[in-house]
């Protein structure tokens, strides 16, 4: 008989792996998955929109006390301690009651101050205004400060 030759079969296991290629065509198309990529066509960029950023509190120094505000009011009116300091604590007592009522205030140099809302909380009231101050009457204070200060 004649010497048998050794077929080899896909169910035969190997030690090495087979290697498969992939037929090799003249043209793919377009979304076919490997072989070379593709060119995609460059998407032109619109710029980005411009955002509006609204400022946030301006903080330039910390919070004014009543101590500090009778301490300025005494130096720049050139009056003593004893005698300015009720008329600002009264001052201020005629604001608070003023504004807690709801009513508007036109107090230049300060501005005129409207009263957007108010909520009745737990501790306290909380009273939402704003106040607007003229440009002029800010650029007098600085004047009046550097007159007062020489």
């Amino acid at each position: 008989m004649a010497a048998r030759t050794k077929k080899s079969s896909s169910t035969a296991k190997s030690d090495q792996p087979k290697k498969t290629e992939q037929p090799k065509t003249a043209a793919k198309a377009v979304g076919d998955q490997g072989g070379e990529p593709t060119a995609k066509p460059i998407a032109t960029k619109t710029p980005p929109e411009p955002a509006v950023v609204m400022p946030g509190p301006v903080v330039s120094a910390p919070e004014m006390r009543k101590k500090e505000l009778i301490d300025l009011v005494v130096e720049r009116s050139g009056v003593k301690k004893k005698d300015a300091k009720p008329v600002v604590e009264a001052m201020l007592a005629v604001l608070g009651e003023t504004i807690g009522e709801g009513r508007e205030l036109n107090m230049q140099p300060l501005g005129k101050l409207r009263i957007n809302r108010s909520e009745l909380r737990n501790n306290g009231r909380v009273i939402i205004c704003k106040i607007r101050q003229s440009i002029a009457s800010t650029s007098n204070l600085s004047e009046v400060d550097k007159t007062v200060s020489d």
